[in-house]
C-alpha cells in the first residue's frame, strides 16, 4: 500500500477554492507556487492540491453545498525577493494586482503583495520579516 504524506503548516488544515475553470487555475497555481517551491498535485477528479490548498471545480466531490464568494488566502515567503517574484509569476499568468509588493503597517517588517486570481479570490503572498519558526512544516503519514 502507498503511503501518503502531507505537510502542514502551523495554523491551518486545508482551504479550499472552488472555481469556474479548473484547468486555468490550476495553471495560475502551478506558476505562482512553483516560485514558492510548492509542488501542485493535480489529480483525475476535478480538484488539485497544493500543501493545504484544494481548488476544485464546482461539481467536483470535494465541492459540497452552496458557492460561496471569494476568499483570501495567504502564502508564506521566504523573503522579500520572493514575494516580488510570486507577484510577477501571478501577473503574468493572468492575475489581477490587488496592492503590489511593498511594506504593510501590520507589524514591522511584512512585506506583502497583493493579486485577484482567474476567479478574483484575494491571494497574498508575505515575508513576515524578521522572525523564527519553531518548525518549517509538520508531517503526517498515513
Amino acid at each position: 500500500m502507498e503511503t501518503n504524506r502531507l505537510h502542514r503548516g502551523r495554523l491551518i488544515d486545508h482551504i479550499q477554492l472552488v472555481v469556474r475553470d479548473l484547468e486555468v487555475s490550476e495553471t495560475f497555481y502551478k506558476a505562482v507556487l512553483s516560485v514558492l517551491d510548492i509542488p501542485v498535485v493535480g489529480t483525475e477528479n476535478g480538484y488539485f492540491m497544493a500543501d493545504e490548498l484544494v481548488v476544485s471545480s464546482a461539481d467536483s466531490v470535494t465541492a459540497s453545498g452552496v458557492l460561496t464568494g471569494r476568499h483570501h488566502l495567504a502564502f508564506q515567503a521566504k523573503d522579500r525577493e520572493t514575494v516580488d517574484a510570486f507577484y510577477s509569476a501571478a501577473l503574468a499568468q493572468g492575475g489581477r494586482d490587488n496592492g503590489p509588493p511593498g511594506l504593510r503597517p501590520y507589524h514591522p517588517g511584512y512585506y506583502a503583495a497583493f493579486v485577484l486570481d482567474p476567479d478574483g479570490n484575494n491571494i497574498e503572498v508575505v515575508h513576515q520579516g524578521v522572525a523564527k519558526r519553531s518548525a518549517p512544516s509538520v508531517t503526517i503519514d498515513f
